[in-house]
């Protein structure tokens, strides 16, 4: 696995070694040791799984509780993954990187905790999985704004079309409204 420094120092890009030949593919999608030592030592106790179709946008998403560092890839389409610092006193605060995940690249992106997180679906439609460093706290989760000005996230809208997006997302807080660490 090679894992690939970004513009936010915490955030990792991972590249499995793919081994294929006419029948398919091998690759190891995980390993602890290799994981502590790149990306710190993290303990995962929840996996997800889920499926949106073209122009779905699910975040930006974090909890001010159990706050979760997000191991994520796509195991069936394409989509575009964000990640935006949260954390007040880190030299990368408001700061966002965005990675192209899909089956094709086999790509990973490691968010940590103090993070929001989303992504948007570019392909017909897409599955998204994902490991979490603790569990999922609906009365702790936050909504960041997908738009807000303050960020400038360059979302790669197909045919530039509005994203869809759940009413909890719509309603999604501004930058400097939301709650930071």
């Amino acid at each position: 696995m090679l894992f690939v420094e970004t513009s936010i120092p915490d955030v990792k890009i991972l590249e499995p070694q793919v081994f294929g030949d006419e029948r398919g593919f091998f690759m190891e999608t995980f390993r602890q040791e290799s994981f502590n030592q790149n990306c710190g030592v993290r303990v995962f106790v929840q996996d997800n799984h889920s499926k949106s179709s073209q122009g779905i946008l699910r975040g930006l998403h974090y909890q001010t509780e159990n706050t979760q560092g997000k191991l994520v890839r796509v195991t069936q389409g394409e989509v575009f993954d964000v990640a935006v610092d949260m954390r007040e006193h880190s030299p990368t605060f408001g700061h966002w990187v965005g990675v192209f995940l899909s089956a094709a690249n086999k790509k990973q992106f490691w968010v940590p905790e103090g993070f929001a997180h989303g992504f948007y679906v570019t392909s017909e439609s897409a599955e998204f999985v994902y490991k979490c460093t603790d569990v999922y706290n609906p009365n702790a989760e936050v909504s960041l704004r997908w738009d807000d000005p303050t960020l400038a996230i360059d979302w790669p809208l197909v045919d530039e079309k509005e994203p869809s997006l759940s009413a909890k997302d719509a309603g999604g807080l501004f930058f400097n409204q939301a709650p930071k660490f």
